[in-house]
């Protein structure tokens, strides 16, 4: 089993920067892909950004794309979602996930799950 735990969520006004952290144990984390996903209330859980296990290859959602970043240190067992330029409609609570095998889009392929932090941009 792994655990994930997410912090750096926050209120903020549109424009600024934040910086999520998801912690992860239980599991040897260099093998896992991992990636982030947000939920708005009212709105099912959407993709917004995935990383191979190496780090080599990223994926985006449109919506982020240019202004969010997602990396990994391995050595840390921590995976980070930079976000610049907030909007308001960046408002959601954000899940980091973990998948063995290939980064993915879908949440349908992700096997374990943090229970999130909340982000809130005003305008």
């Amino acid at each position: 089993q792994m655990q994930l735990v997410e912090s750096g969520g926050g209120l903020v006004q549109a424009g600024a920067s934040l910086r999520l952290s998801c912690a992860a144990s239980g599991r040897t984390f260099s093998v896992y892909a991992m990636a982030w996903f947000r939920q708005a209330p009212g709105k099912e859980r959407e993709f917004v950004a995935a990383i191979s296990w190496s780090g080599g290859t990223t994926y985006y959602a449109d919506s982020v794309k240019g202004r969010f970043t997602i990396s990994r240190d391995n050595a840390k067992n921590t995976a980070y979602l930079q976000m610049n330029s907030l909007k308001p409609e960046d408002t959601a609570v954000y899940h980091c996930a973990a998948r063995e095998g290939a980064a993915a889009r879908s949440r349908m392929a992700y096997n374990y799950w943090g229970q999130g932090t909340q982000v809130t941009v005003s305008s």
